[in-house]
C-alpha cells in the first residue's frame, strides 16, 4: 500500500488536486471548477472533502491518507487554519482545518497559494538547492513568495503582495484601488489591456497574452511597445525586492512565463541595467508550471506527518 497525501489548490475559477507521494509524483489528480458560493461557510469544505474521495476511488493501487494540504488565495492564517479574505472568492474569516480534519479523519495544513508553490520548487523544482529566492508568477494576477536563509517569509499571512507595489505612481488604477500597481501594469491581463487599447489591428478587442507575446517574436512595433512597458515595470519590482532582500534567484511563473525567453531574455537585461552595487540575480522559468499550487500542498501535508 502506497502512502499518499491529498493536494488541493483553490483557485477563483478551478480546484486542482491530487494525491501525492513522497517524491513529489501525483498518483491520480483530479481539476474542477470551483464550487459556487465557496465564501458560505462549509460549501468549500464538502468540495475539498467530495474531491479527496473521489481521488481515493479512483486510484489503481491500494492507498494510505497520511494527510491533506489544502492552499488558497488571498490573506491566510495557516496556524488558526482560517482563510482569512479572498477578493476573487468572496470569503472572510472561512475555517477550513478543523472541519476538513473531521471529515477526513486526518490531519489538514492549510497555506498560501504562491508560498506554497515556492515550498514545491524548492523541494522538487527550480529553487532546489537556493536559500534566497523570489518566486514570482506572472498571470492575470501577479504575486510574490520570498525565501530568506532557506525560510518563506509569511510575517502573519501579510508577506508577498508583490503585485501591489507601485511601479507607476500615475499609471492604470488597480483593483486594490492605487494606480501604477505592477499587477495593473504588467500582468497578462494588462498586456492584453495596453495592446487592445493601441493597436488599430485589434479594434479594441482583446487579444491573449501569449498572442501578444508571438507578434514580439514577429517584430509588430505595438506588441513589442507593450511588451517593454511590462518587462521594465516587473525589472523595476525584481530590483526592489533584490535591493531590500539580497535574493539571489528569481524564478518566474504564471501564464506569462510560458513565453519562455521572449519574457526572461530582456527582463534580464532590464534587471542588470538597473543594479549598481547589488548581486546579479538568476531569472529562469518556475519548473512545475500550474502544478506548483497543488505539489505545495503536497509539500504542507507531508510536512505533518
Amino acid at each position: 500500500m502506497v502512502e499518499v497525501v491529498a493536494a488541493v489548490d483553490v483557485g477563483g475559477t478551478r480546484v486542482k488536486a491530487a494525491l501525492v507521494d513522497r517524491d513529489g509524483r501525483e498518483v491520480e489528480s483530479r481539476t474542477v471548477p470551483t464550487v459556487p458560493g465557496a465564501d458560505v461557510q462549509g460549501v468549500l469544505v464538502d468540495q475539498v472533502a467530495g474531491l479527496v474521495r473521489d481521488l481515493e476511488a479512483g486510484t489503481r493501487q491500494p492507498v494510505a491518507l497520511v494527510a491533506c494540504g489544502v492552499v488558497v488565495p488571498g490573506l491566510v492564517d495557516g496556524e488558526a487554519g482560517v482563510a482569512r479574505w479572498s477578493a476573487n472568492l468572496g470569503w472572510r474569516d472561512l475555517p477550513v482545518t478543523a472541519p476538513l480534519a473531521a471529515l477526513l479523519d486526518a490531519p489538514v495544513a492549510l497555506g498560501h497559494d504562491v508560498r506554497a508553490g515556492l515550498v514545491a520548487e524548492a523541494r522538487w523544482g527550480a529553487a532546489r538547492g537556493a536559500s534566497n529566492v523570489l518566486f514570482m508568477p506572472v498571470g492575470t494576477g501577479i504575486a510574490g513568495a520570498l525565501m530568506l536563509d532557506g525560510r518563506v517569509v509569511v510575517a502573519d499571512g501579510w508577506a508577498g503582495e508583490l503585485g501591489h507595489v507601485v511601479v507607476e505612481p500615475d499609471g492604470p488604477r488597480c483593483g486594490c484601488g492605487a494606480h501604477g500597481c505592477l499587477e495593473a501594469v504588467a500582468s497578462a491581463a494588462a498586456v492584453e489591456r495596453a495592446y487592445a487599447a493601441r493597436s488599430a489591428s485589434a479594434g479594441g478587442t482583446r487579444t491573449g497574452a501569449d498572442r501578444v507575446a508571438a507578434l514580439v517574436d514577429a517584430g509588430d512595433a505595438v506588441a513589442t511597445q507593450v511588451w517593454g512597458v511590462a518587462v521594465q515595470a516587473l525589472a523595476r519590482a525584481i530590483v526592489v525586492t533584490v535591493t531590500l532582500t539580497g535574493v539571489d534567484r528569481v524564478l518566474v511563473g504564471g501564464g506569462l512565463a510560458q513565453s519562455g525567453e521572449t519574457l526572461l531574455g530582456p527582463l534580464r537585461r532590464a534587471v542588470e541595467a538597473q543594479l549598481t552595487f547589488q548581486r546579479v540575480p538568476t531569472i529562469e522559468r518556475a519548473r512545475l508550471g500550474e502544478r506548483a499550487g497543488c505539489l505545495g500542498a503536497a509539500a504542507l501535508a507531508w510536512d505533518l506527518s
